[in-house]
Parts: structure tokens; C-alpha cells; sequence
């Protein structure tokens, strides 16, 4: 299984971006796909998760300002961020948990640099 991210960038505070996942390799009926960020000498952290019923969580300090969305027929998942302040500026990490029957895997994709000016 690969991921493979896109979208991160450089951005003025109160800008967008959008990143986007995807994966390959084998399909899964069951998953959740997510990001993850990791700040420089911070712990990586989550930011929002979305599962295959498109039932999603998020971390409080994105929550109202950023919304993870998917297509399924693509395995594709979309991040969008709006409001951007300097304190999101961190690597993104796509995140893919795929279930089959009780084996669950972790998979990660090569991480995503946003940058978010003042």
C-alpha cells in the first residue's frame, strides 16, 4: 500500500490550502483516512480523521476552520483548511487504518510541508 500526499504550500494567515490523500496498492472496504501534523519540536498530533461511513473527528484547535472529506471510488481523502494561522504551520502526514477482518494496519505517507505566515 502507498500514500501519496499533495497540496501543502506556503500561505498568508487567513488563507486556504488543501491537501489531498491518496492510496493505492490494495482496496479496503473498511478504513480511516486522516492527517496528521508535526510541528518543529512538537509531538505529532492529530488533526481530523475521516472513516469509509464519512463518520469524522477533529482536534479542537482545527475544528470550524478545516473540513476532511473523501471519495471512496478514488481513495482519495481531502483536506481543506481555511483560516490558516501561523500556529498550523507544521508537516502533514496522511494516515490511512485499514481493517480486514481483525487485522488492523497502519500506513503512512511521506509528509506534506505547510508554511503559514503572519
Amino acid at each position: 500500500v502507498q500514500l501519496q500526499a499533495s497540496g501543502g504550500g506556503l500561505v498568508q494567515a487567513g488563507g486556504s490550502l488543501r491537501l489531498s490523500c491518496s492510496y493505492s496498492g490494495k482496496t479496503f472496504r473498511f478504513n480511516k483516512m486522516g492527517w496528521y501534523r508535526q510541528a518543529p519540536g512538537k509531538q505529532r498530533e492529530l488533526v481530523a480523521h475521516i472513516s469509509t461511513r464519512d463518520t469524522t473527528d477533529y482536534a479542537d484547535p482545527v475544528k470550524g476552520r478545516f473540513t476532511i472529506s473523501r471519495d471512496n471510488a478514488k481513495n482519495t481523502a481531502y483536506l481543506q483548511m481555511n483560516s490558516l494561522k501561523p500556529e498550523d504551520t507544521a508537516v502533514y502526514y496522511c494516515n490511512l487504518v485499514t481493517l480486514r477482518g481483525t487485522v488492523v494496519n497502519d500506513y503512512w505517507g511521506q509528509g506534506t510541508q505547510v508554511t503559514v505566515s503572519s
